[in-house]
């Protein structure tokens, strides 16, 4: 059995140095593989021109780019593409790409399934089925399509960033560091429901923008949807948050799903604006989108509007996040469910 090459792709610099010694290549040639990942996107190191053909040769016996395009898509009438790529394990996660306008936006997932249980996700749904290592996450970006066109990065896709902290912040550093993509922090947000000490490690470790899953005003209300409420109250997450500074430095934005009768009157506004008091932030609305056999319900543009307005006026600068991608599978985890009972129907 031949034996299994080991991924160049996701390691950060410090690895690739490390590799470049154990393959008898000089020190210098870690940066050069660098500069081929990630600035030249080879798919084979046989295309690493300035390393020795003999070193190629060695590295090529352990290691590989382990580059893997997407097995499938969905194309929305809009544009966003819906894409499914392989993983490391032999799993499928989902990655959204959402042009509009000069902006274009990649939502990366980070885990196959997810621990939280959230009520209105369907990655919740499928539970957990394991961890993306960085070279996962960061193929999500290396092997898009679109990806000389991205000027965003969120991680809003399948999985909890904070439960899967090294590999995210591995990932971010090969993205944002002068020998990877070299992106700024500002082009990255990071959403998370909150895990205890996980998310603190993230702020000090991490400048990248943060998205805090609240969708409830209220811990009672938050908890009849998240089950991770349970794990780390909202009032604790809230407690970090303004140990850190929002205003001068990444924002910070709390992510907001609308359902009907749940957390959408304006007494439910009142709540917010209490439970915000004093956080330099803004408020993402979100619309529902149903999900099989799910029973809570979205609400009308002007039920949106309305709550909007009153968080507005009353100092929490809120938005309506535009709906992409109605026309496929639009939610989190509906492509990847999809594709896995067609399989077993096979």
């Amino acid at each position: 059995m031949e034996k299994q090459k080991k991924p160049l792709l996701g390691m950060t610099l410090s690895g690739l140095k490390e590799v470049a010694a154990e393959t008898g290549l000089p020190a210098f040639s870690g940066k050069q593989m660098a500069e081929w990942l990630y600035r030249h996107h080879v798919r084979d190191i046989s295309e690493m021109t300035n390393l020795s053909k003999s070193g190629r040769e060695r590295l090529s016996e352990t290691y590989e780019v382990g580059a893997m395009p997407p097995l499938t898509c969905q194309r929305s009438q809009d544009g966003t593409v819906k894409y499914l790529f392989p993983t490391a394990s032999g799993q499928r996660v989902e990655t959204v790409y959402i042009p509009d306008g000069d902006r274009a936006t990649l939502c990366v997932s980070c885990q196959v399934g997810c621990k939280m249980g959230c009520k209105f996700c369907q990655t919740g749904r499928q539970g957990f089925e394991g961890h993306l290592t960085a070279r996962d996450i960061v193929n999500q970006v290396y092997s898009l399509p679109e990806r000389d066109r991205l000027t965003n990065i969120v991680f809003m896709g399948q999985g909890e960033p904070m439960d899967n902290l090294d590999p995210v912040l591995q990932a971010i550093e090969v993205l944002t560091a002068p020998y990877g993509y070299a992106w700024s922090p500002r082009r990255i947000t990071v959403s998370s429901v909150g895990v205890r000490n996980k998310l603190k490690r993230f702020l000090d470790e991490s400048e990248c923008h943060v998205a805090i899953s609240l969708h409830a005003p209220t811990p009672e209300i938050r908890l009849q949807l998240m089950p991770a409420e349970h794990g780390m109250p909202i009032e604790e997450v809230l407690s970090l948050l303004r140990q850190y500074d929002f205003a001068h430095q990444r924002r910070l934005s709390f992510e907001y799903i609308v359902f009907k009768g749940v957390n959408d009157s304006l007494a439910h506004g009142r709540a917010l604006v209490r439970l915000l008091k004093g956080l330099d932030c803004r408020i993402n609305l979100i619309r529902f989108h149903a999900i099989p056999d799910c029973p809570l319900e979205g609400v009308d543009d002007r039920q949106m509007e309305a709550l909007r307005d009153y968080l507005t006026q009353h100092g929490v600068f809120t938005t309506i996040r535009a709906s992409r991608g109605q026309d496929i599978y639009a939610a989190c985890g509906l492509l990847s469910t999809a594709e896995r009972i067609a399989d077993e129907r096979k």
